[in-house]
């Protein structure tokens, strides 16, 4: 996947509903996948299908990429910008739209899979190189906001 960012560049594809997670351990550090088709390190997530709720996609897609089931507990934001435009290898285009979650831990194992190639816990003041969109997502799930931002 590829992120193109402009003015409305939004506009040359579809809206998609995306979810994503922000979980942290005991340790106060977080989950992220590195992405098989970028390389770059990621909040887990993924698009909601037809027929399936937003808490199903974001469990679905959770345990997808990393192997770990999740439960949903707070809205952290959602984010639409419509200067982003994701470009897949395949060649489809979407401007997403993204409710990420805060999410508790359920059970499994972190695991390579199919859309990552590696899974891991990072304290929040030493990440890897992060996709760009979710640097904003994380800061916001650290600022401890009352109610979910909208941007």
């Amino acid at each position: 996947m590829e992120i193109i960012t402009g003015p409305r560049v939004g506009r040359e594809g579809p809206v998609r509903l995306t979810v994503g997670c922000v979980l942290f351990d005991e340790q106060g550090r977080v989950l992220l996948m590195k992405r098989r088709d970028n390389g770059y390190w990621a909040l887990p997530g993924g698009g909601v299908e037809p027929g399936e709720s937003v808490t199903e996609a974001l469990v679905r897609e959770v345990e997808e990429e990393t192997g770990l089931r999740v439960r949903p507990v707070q809205l952290i934001g959602v984010y639409s910008s419509p200067d982003v435009l994701l470009r897949y290898a395949d060649g489809h285009r979407c401007q997403p739209v993204s409710l990420t979650f805060r999410c508790a831990l359920e059970g499994g194992a972190p695991r390579e899979t199919e859309e990552a190639t590696a899974v891991a816990w990072f304290p929040v003041d030493a990440l890897p190189e992060l996709l760009p969109i979710h640097h904003e997502r994380l800061a916001d799930a650290l600022a401890g906001h009352i109610a979910a931002v909208i941007r």
